[in-house]
């Protein structure tokens, strides 16, 4: 058991981490980067089946993240069931047809290019799960009376964050969608007033065939000024 005292009337527990050596530290940083090199965003996903408790503990996982205050300011909403997928593709489909062909500027469509996108959005059917994060704009307490939540965007985007390394992590593939709007997730899973989607994840193995994006990411000299 950890040792336990009060701060100013606040319980806290002793923490402290192992020690260890600069080679194992080394060792342990440039392991975790080589293996989250390799993650990719996929578009083309496998219905193969995937244990609900490999996602549980995904989620787990997301929400040991810090947050403004440790308010938590999210939910997560996993979806498994065929006929809400079904429809929530339906919806995102409408949305992104709209976006392609009338919202998105010409740069924006320019920028996609390489990417492969479009408004056809079949794995939102085929992955096993998806995920959708809400974040809580406010809380509700006991009497219904509105409380505050701080730096929301900042905190459920840091677990989202953690969400997508424990994929990665746990040997599964993951596309972070964004339709816009989104209020439509909100309806489809009956969600409460002061929750709003953040982004959409389908989350499983990636098809037999997949292929992404020859991508080049930034090197370590263009995005990080040391002092």
């Amino acid at each position: 058991m950890s040792e336990k005292k009060l701060i100013e009337e606040y319980p806290y527990i002793s923490y402290q981490k192992p020690i260890i050596s600069e080679e194992e530290m080394l060792d342990r940083a440039a392991t975790f980067y080589n293996k989250m090199d390799e993650r990719r965003s996929v578009r083309e996903f496998s219905d193969q089946p995937i244990p609900l408790e490999v996602i549980e503990n995904l989620i787990k996982t997301a929400s040991t993240a810090p947050s403004v205050a440790h308010k938590q300011p999210w939910t997560f909403c996993i979806v498994e069931n065929p006929e809400i997928k079904k429809q929530i593709r339906i919806a995102a489909e409408a949305e992104e047809l709209e976006g392609y062909e009338s919202r998105m500027s010409s740069e924006w469509l320019v920028d996609l290019k390489p990417l492969g996108t479009g408004w056809h959005k079949p794995f939102l059917e085929t992955a096993p799960y998806l995920i959708i994060i809400f974040k809580h704009s406010y809380e509700l307490g006991s009497n219904g009376q509105k409380k505050n939540n701080y730096y929301v965007q900042e905190s459920v985007g840091i677990a989202t964050g953690f969400l997508l390394a424990a994929i990665h992590n746990a040997g599964l593939v993951a596309l972070t969608h964004t339709p816009n709007p989104m209020g439509f997730l909100s309806k489809i899973l009956n969600r409460p007033e002061n929750e709003k989607p953040f982004l959409l994840i389908p989350v499983g193995y990636p098809a037999s065939e997949c292929w992404v994006p020859d991508i080049k990411r930034k090197e370590l000299d263009e995005i990080a000024v040391f002092y």
